[in-house]
């Protein structure tokens, strides 16, 4: 499959064209970014072709991977799907369920596959614990925290604006509903308040009776990060374990192989652009109920 990337950043650079440049049975064609000279620097180690347009690049290829912030991923999503390309698309989807829905409806005309890389749902051994955990009955609710700290010396996030703008709830947010509603189930109503910094606190109901909570901060002292993933009901406590091997690089390149099988097969991924728009509309009722 030819594969095309847009966006030149550190995760487009670091992340995504080093695991399409490893990755089985892809052939990687070419980058887009919105600062030229950007792309150039990723292409140079690879031979692959820098783009000046975007849709140059999908007239080229049969799938996209993107590493853009969410606002430009979704115009950019919503015309690669138009050109018959596959998407593998970055979280969240977008920053609106009207902005999603849009990508979601031009995948449907044109029949496109798509994968959202919601990097803990493509590690292999985080995977087998939530099939394990979803496998069982009787959870009652659940509870997800990460507290991160995007100041840290030499974060490569630190300098990124939609992140800064927008906060936990949209960066982190994502990776926490990837894990809780195939346990828990779809949301029915979304709570939210405010805590020091960007820190909110989400209270959810679901529509199957459970509950869950989370708490998300992208500002928390360097001391006090941490990230915890619990599940409580009729069979007790079931906890994320903490130490399972990790490579972003790697799950990504998992990412990769779902969305083949999404196109060869025609069956859609659990993590498809629905289940992405269905996490955007709890972050939107999330941020409403903020003000």
């Amino acid at each position: 499959m030819r594969y095309g990337l847009i966006g030149t950043g550190y995760w487009a650079a670091e992340i995504h064209a080093q695991a399409l440049a490893e990755a089985d049975d892809v052939e990687f064609v070419g980058v887009w970014g919105r600062d030229r000279a950007k792309a150039d620097a990723v292409v140079e180690a690879r031979d692959v072709r820098a783009y000046d347009d975007p849709d140059e690049l999908f007239a080229d290829v049969e799938a996209v991977s993107f590493a853009v912030p969410p606002d430009v991923q979704a115009d950019l999503a919503v015309r690669a799907a138009r050109a018959g390309c596959h998407l593998l698309l970055e979280k969240p989807v977008a920053l609106s369920t009207a902005a999603a829905g849009e990508i979601v409806d031009a995948a449907a005309r044109t029949g496109v596959a798509s994968v959202v890389f919601l990097t803990s749902r493509f590690v292999p051994g985080i995977q087998r614990w939530l099939e394990d955990t979803a496998a069982e009955s009787g959870w009652l609710g659940g509870q997800a925290t990460v507290l991160a700290a995007l100041d840290t010396p030499g974060n490569p996030f630190g300098n990124s604006p939609w992140r800064r703008e927008h906060g936990a709830l949209w960066d982190v947010g994502p990776h926490m509903l990837s894990l809780l509603l195939p346990v828990l189930g779809p949301v029915e109503d979304v709570r939210a308040a405010r805590g020091p910094g960007d820190t909110v606190h989400l209270a959810l109901r679901h529509a199957e009776g459970a509950s869950s909570q989370l708490t998300l901060s992208l500002t928390m002292p360097e001391p006090a990060t941490g990230q915890r993933v619990v599940f409580y009901g009729e069979g007790g406590w079931r906890e994320l374990p903490t130490g399972l091997a990790f490579d972003a690089t790697q799950a990504l390149g998992e990412a990769i192989r779902a969305l083949q099988d999404a196109a060869d097969t025609g069956q859609a991924h659990a993590c498809d652009v629905r289940f992405g728009t269905r996490i955007v509309e709890i972050l939107e009722a999330a941020q409403r109920d903020l003000g």
